[in-house]
Parts: structure tokens; sequence; C-alpha cells
């Protein structure tokens, strides 16, 4: 299986529901350093897993909308407790449909797969990782 990795970061607040999240559930803030790894078992015919330029682009977009917000006022996660976990598979999601739709151009349809990593410091961290249709 060939990889290809983009990293960007965002800065996000929310705060949680339930004992089991202790002063979490108060309003705090979170730097996530996210890693997407871009998956094929073959390379496309410019020997490439996907254009590094777009796969970046498409990571910023994806996260814009998210930076220096609270994830608690968007209603994409309304009543969402939005742990590192939920967010992986949630920036997964948006990445498959830009993929999908075509944005990250023609060579894209050969992926088989994405891992998306948020990385809370530099010792936490969650993953989501998943097969993307063929």
């Amino acid at each position: 299986m060939f990889t290809l990795t983009v990293r960007e970061h965002i800065m996000i607040a929310h705060s949680f529901r339930g004992a089991v999240f202790g002063p979490a559930q108060k309003l705090h803030g979170a730097t996530y350093l996210v890693d997407v790894e871009f998956r094929r078992t073959e390379l496309d015919a410019d020997g490439l897993v996907i254009d590094i330029g777009l796969a970046s682009q498409a990571l910023k977009k994806v996260l814009e909308p998210l930076n220096y917000r609270n994830l608690d006022e968007l209603p994409d996660f309304a009543g969402q407790n939005t742990t590192t976990e939920f967010m992986a598979k949630a920036l997964f999601d948006r990445l498959a449909g830009r993929i999908a739709e075509g944005e990250l151009g023609e060579a894209a349809k050969g992926l088989n797969g994405l891992k998306v990593t948020l990385w809370e410091s530099h010792i936490a961290w969650a993953a989501f990782e998943g097969a993307l249709p063929a």
C-alpha cells in the first residue's frame, strides 16, 4: 500500500457533557495537529498517490470553517460531544465527500482509503481510518 500524508492544524473551543469528562465539561480550547494519510494500492500514471498540492488545499478547505470556532455553536455538531475521536471521523467524512465530488482530481479515483489523525499533544492522539468507495 502506498501512502501520502499532508498536515495542517486548527485551534478550536468546545465543551463536553458527562461526568466522565471531569473539568473538560467546561468550555476549553484545543489545538489539533491534523494528519491525513491518503492510500492506494498502485501509483497513478504519474507515479503519485495523490497530487500533494490538491490534497493540502482540500485539507485546508475542510478545516477552515472549524478553525478559531467554538464547536458547541456549530449546527453540524449540535448535541454532540466533539471528542477527538468524533472529530477524526467528521473530518474523514468531509474529505471523502470532496474526493467523491472530484475536487482532488481524476487520479483521486484510484484512492483506496484515508486515515485522519488528530494530535491533541505529543503524547495523545486519536484517528479514524476507512476505505473509500471504488
